[in-house]
This record gives structure tokens, C-alpha cells and sequence, in this order.
């Protein structure tokens, strides 16, 4: 087994890892937490197969911009207060630290690992134009014109969606403070 295969190995499992933990927890920004490490460890992977502008389109795009909007929409519309149970579970502290640990040093041999002269580029390519941002956007704007414009207005819609129900359920919290007061 290569270093670059127990990396792979030892990546994968903290993005399964960190998937169950978005997926099981109860409190939204952790939940958001675990999604950022998912991201980071993708970009990760991106690193290793020879990608590096990809690599950082991914953490500055989704681990970046779309969590700040995540956080912002969770936070707008108070889902971290719902489900607060108190702190964190015995467990879930030492799991993280060494998730954390696990990550760091990972990604230090996958950078070191692939700044080496002798790393093979991914699916064969050897040009220097393979993976540069003005390759990727002329594929993206001739041949996925389309889908590129669909995701903007998925996204814009989102936002939109978020913005009404978070005006519906501040004018229920202004009713029930209200009622409560009379009270």
C-alpha cells in the first residue's frame, strides 16, 4: 500500500465519519460544522488527483460562501434555538479532536505528497492548460450554459424561500408574544 492510498483511505473515512454526524445530529450548526469538514476533506481529494484549481473552488465556493449563506439562513431563522440540547455529548468531543488531528496531518502529506516532482497527474493529462480556470470556463459557458444558470436561479429561489418563511414565522412570534403579554 502506497502513502497516497492510506491517505485515501483515512480521508475517506473521515468524510463518511463526518456524513453520519451532519446526518444524526440535532443541533443545525453542528450539523453545518460537519458539512464544512465533508467539504474540506472533497477538496482534499481534489488535491490528490491533481486538481488544485478545483480544490480551491471548493473550499472557497461551498466550504466558504455557501456555508456563510447556510449559517446565515440557520441563524435567521432561529433553527439553532429549537433543538439546543445543552453542550456536547462525552463522546463527541475526543471524536472531533481526533477527526481534527487526523485531517491536519493528512492533508500535510497529501500536500507534500503531491508537490512532489514524481506525483502522477490525474486521468493521464500532462498539458499545462489540464484543469486551468480558462479551460474550465469554456467548457462551463459553451457546453453547460444551461445547467450553470439553472443552479443561479435554484439558488436564487432558495433565498427567496428563506426570506418568506422566515417573515411568516416572525409574524407568529410577535402573535404569541403578544398573546403572552395580555396574558
Amino acid at each position: 500500500m502506497t502513502l497516497q492510498l492510506i491517505s485515501f483511505f483515512v480521508l475517506a473515512f473521515i468524510c463518511i465519519a463526518a456524513a453520519i454526524g451532519m446526518l444524526t445530529t440535532k443541533n443545525a450548526v453542528y450539523s453545518a460544522l460537519y458539512l464544512v469538514v465533508n467539504f474540506i476533506v472533497i477538496a482534499i481529494f481534489y488535491l490528490m488527483l491533481g486538481a488544485p484549481f478545483i480544490s480551491m473552488v471548493q473550499i472557497t465556493v461551498y466550504a466558504g460562501a455557501i456555508m456563510v449563506l447556510f449559517m446565515f439562513v440557520i441563524m435567521l431563522i432561529g433553527a439553532d434555538l429549537v433543538s439546543e440540547r445543552g453542550g456536547l455529548n462525552a463522546w463527541q468531543r475526543p471524536v472531533a479532536l481526533l477527526m481534527g488531528f487526523g485531517l491536519m496531518v493528512l492533508t500535510v502529506i497529501t500536500i507534500a505528497v503531491s508537490a512532489s516532482p514524481a506525483a502522477p497527474r490525474a486521468l493521464g493529462e500532462s498539458g499545462a492548460a489540464f484543469g486551468s480556470p480558462a479551460q474550465i470556463g469554456e467548457v462551463l459557458y459553451s457546453n453547460y450554459i444551461f445547467p450553470f444558470e439553472l443552479i443561479s436561479f435554484l439558488l436564487l429561489a432558495a433565498m427567496v424561500g428563506a426570506v418568506i418563511l422566515t417573515k411568516q414565522d416572525r409574524k407568529k412570534r410577535r402573535v404569541l408574544r403578544s398573546l403572552r403579554n395580555k396574558n
